[in-house]
């Protein structure tokens, strides 16, 4: 269970890293990227984001292409928050396909 502590660096990353996503993908017209979730380790030096992507048909090559970037994502991010923490944490991305898996449910659920 995540702390106090923990769960409002989560919701500052999450709101930066949802602006910086923002910015970068107002360049590639009708692609969507949202931060669906964050999770932060104990100690605070893992940082863990979910990503939604739409059309979830390029979202594969987005997030491979995200996670190649990740370096220079955490500058930014860096820049972006370094008067709030002093060491900026370590990002891993993931997609998060709890859409994708709603919308086959109700697809199963149409076809009977």
């Amino acid at each position: 269970m995540q702390e106090t502590r923990q769960n409002r660096i989560a919701r500052l990353l999450q709101k930066e890293l949802a602006e910086i996503f923002q910015s970068e993908t107002r360049k590639l017209h009708g692609v969507l990227v949202s931060v669906t979730r964050i999770r932060v380790s104990p100690d605070l030096s893992i940082c863990t984001a979910y990503l939604s992507i739409f059309p979830s048909e390029k979202g594969d090559e987005l997030l491979e292409n995200i996670s190649s970037n990740e370096k220079t994502i955490r500058y930014d991010l860096g820049k972006r928050v370094h008067n709030q923490l002093r060491i900026i944490p370590e990002l891993r991305f993931f997609k998060d396909d709890s859409l994708d898996y709603i919308e086959h449910i109700d697809d199963l659920l149409k076809q009977e």
